[in-house]
């Protein structure tokens, strides 16, 4: 996919008919193919399946469709992830970040400003709604610490959301609550995507969050609310992370690849120690560790956001060695 600034793109939602704000893309230079690596492609089992997100446990393996919220799963291993919760149900019309936490699911609702909390086998435990600002939303992304806490990332406004444990783990009631703002965030670039991929530190004391469209990184100290940019490249169009002890796996969307950074003890910097790219690579947004497997996302945002040719009339979640 050319790399290009798209000043306006629209999306219409079904359920308002309602026109939200653009996104706009970072310019970028071509991407980095100093790592080639053989894998396999999986096919997610729908004709809008745009698949956004991936999650994976060492009981499935999940994904997220933005075009119409559908949740698919499979077997790790599986070469087909197949509907699970279907596309509108409990008004989830969008779907984007998925984590595992325990028996829960969670699931964020992108343009939508709605979140959900699920359980392993499908049952409503909450949906949540973004507070009614007058502002647009994008509930991006959302990580877990090892307190259960949930917190969950907003591009369009700069903020994060928290979500209690107790909350996480209640009975599956089906209950609506609106998403509580836990911290503020800087050098958000008004009308663009900005937080997107958020993980924990190992030690569960801070977050790291990726900005698309600058590229920064920056660590969060949940004790005290304090934002400090990581002393790392730039990474433009930085979409959904996951990580391995001190290594984060990052999905750049635009570019095509998956970067391999290596955080300092301390996540105060980070270097870039591999970039991974592949034949049939379609708008890399997600990426999971799932045994040692490498799972990435061909999101073909590009056709569902702006209206690009569909590059293949099949949707792939791309299987690489982890290695």
């Amino acid at each position: 996919m050319s790399i290009r600034t798209i000043a306006h793109a629209l999306v219409t939602f079904t359920a308002t008919s309602a026109t939200l704000a653009a996104i706009t893309l970072p310019a970028t230079a071509a991407p980095s193919h100093r790592h080639q690596a053989a894998g396999y492609a999986i096919t997610v089992d729908g004709s809008r399946a745009f698949a956004e997100s991936i999650a994976a446990d060492r009981h499935y393996v999940y994904t997220t469709s933005i075009a119409d919220g559908t949740v698919y799963r499979g077997h790790p291993g599986a070469r087909t992830l197949e509907p699970f919760l279907p596309g509108g149900q409990d008004n989830r019309t969008q779907a984007t970040g998925i984590k595992i936490a325990g028996n829960r699911l969670l699931v964020a609702g992108a343009f939508t400003g709605r979140f959900f909390v699920y359980t392993s086998t499908g049952r409503l435990v909450a949906s949540y709604t973004a507070p009614d600002t007058g502002e647009p939303t994008l509930v991006n992304d959302a990580t877990v610490t090892p307190a259960g806490d949930v917190y969950v990332t907003d591009s369009f406004r700069a903020v994060v959301y928290r979500i209690p444990a107790a909350e996480v783990n209640a009975p599956a009631d089906g209950a609506h609550r609106t998403l509580r703002v836990a911290y503020r965030l800087p050098d958000y670039a008004a009308g663009q995507s900005n937080g997107n991929g958020i993980v924990a530190t190992p030690d569960g004391k801070s977050l790291i969050i990726g900005y698309y469209y600058s590229g920064a990184l920056y660590r969060l100290t949940l004790a005290t609310g304090e934002t400090r940019k990581i002393a790392a490249p730039a990474l433009p169009s930085a979409d959904g992370i996951a990580r391995q002890g001190n290594t984060l796996y990052i999905a750049r969307a635009v570019n095509n690849q998956v970067d391999t950074v290596r955080l300092s003890d301390d996540a105060t910097r980070a270097g870039v120690v591999a970039t991974r790219t592949y034949p049939g690579a379609d708008t890399t947004t997600g990426v999971a560790v799932s045994g040692n497997r490498l799972l990435v996302t061909n999101s073909q945002m590009d056709t569902y956001l702006y209206g690009d040719p569909q590059t293949s009339p099949l949707f792939t979640v791309e299987s690489l060695p982890l290695g």
